[in-house]
């Protein structure tokens, strides 16, 4: 009898073992079977409809309700952005046309950035405008990710409370600018427009 007791105590000693070993080496953060670990996804953060408003009314400097209309339509379509572009452009066209700009790109958690476009368009359009541009930035993770060329995605661009609007996609990044500016600029183009860290006088 008492050899069996003492079998039957070290083979229950062995499991307490066994199972202490597993609690030591679970990986840290992991809380157990059926939890999501917890870890960082490195996702940028987003901006709202409003602090998009807020900042998009200022830097152009038009009504909150205006912006408020372009706003809607972008985020119904694409949702809450992870940055945004507010520079300047000029353009010009006879056919052929060419546009040139410079802003700063925000984001959140990350320094501001010094960003300047360029780009060629052909098509039926012409004439000439000085715009302030907002451009909403969706899918940006980090801001280098901004210098690339976006073509200009096809029957996107529209008009909305007097603000110009359409879409430029390269993988998957899109921008959305919204311009408001002075001149005459009409007709329908096909191009891009490529970011980059300095001013191109070339826009190809």
């Amino acid at each position: 009898m008492d050899r069996r007791k003492l079998i039957l105590s070290g083979i229950a000693t062995a499991g307490l073992g066994g199972c202490a070993s597993t609690a030591q080496t679970r990986p840290p953060g992991d809380p157990g079977t059926g939890a999501a670990p917890a870890y960082d996804t490195g996702a940028a953060a987003t901006y709202s409809a409003d602090e998009i408003i807020r900042s998009g009314s200022d830097f152009l400097g038009v009504a909150a309700e205006t912006v408020g209309g372009a706003v809607e339509r972008v985020f119904r379509d694409n949702g809450q952005p992870t940055g945004y572009i507010a520079g300047e452009e000029g353009s010009g066209a006879f056919v052929a046309g060419l546009r040139y700009g410079r802003g700063l790109l925000y984001m959140k958690g990350r320094p501001t950035l010094e960003v300047f476009w360029q780009g060629p368009s052909v098509g039926w359009d012409w004439g000439g405008n000085a715009s302030r541009v907002f451009t909403l930035c969706y899918n940006l993770q980090y801001p280098d990710a901004i210098f690339r060329r976006f073509p200009g995605v096809e029957g996107t661009a529209y008009l909305v409370g007097g603000l110009g609007v359409n879409y430029q996609r390269a993988d998957t990044i899109t921008l959305a600018p919204i311009r408001a500016g002075v001149g005459l600029r009409l007709g329908a183009n096909a191009g891009y427009l490529a970011y980059s860290r300095q001013r191109n006088i070339l826009p190809f």
